[in-house]
């Protein structure tokens, strides 16, 4: 049991947190159902600056259809060169959303 209010507080906080958060975020597989549409193909606008990167967009689910989510210019982070693209991976259970990283 958590006696001082200012620890308890932290700790609701810290379980809000984790129940509001991004599935994929938490750490937690969502399995959809319906196979994800094809990508679009974009044709990416010129870059702001020569250290920003492409990064393509993708579709998500939003719980009850797929939103498309349109690419976007980022300055990879230290260290980073490459952006690996997230997809959809395919299982028993359904589609499953895998991240897209910087390399």
């Amino acid at each position: 049991m958590i006696r001082k209010p200012g620890l308890w507080i932290a700790a609701l906080g810290l379980v809000i947190g984790m129940l509001w958060s991004e599935p994929s975020r938490a750490g937690v597989r969502v399995y959809v159902k319906v196979p994800p549409p094809p990508v679009i193909v974009e044709t990416a606008p010129p870059p702001p600056s020569p250290r920003h990167v492409w990064i393509g967009g993708y579709h998500r689910w939003d719980g009850r259809t797929y939103v498309w989510v349109p690419g976007r210019y980022e300055v990879p982070r230290r260290h980073y060169k490459v952006w690996v693209p997230g997809h959809w991976a395919q299982h028993r259970r359904g589609w499953y959303w895998v991240e897209g990283r910087w390399r």
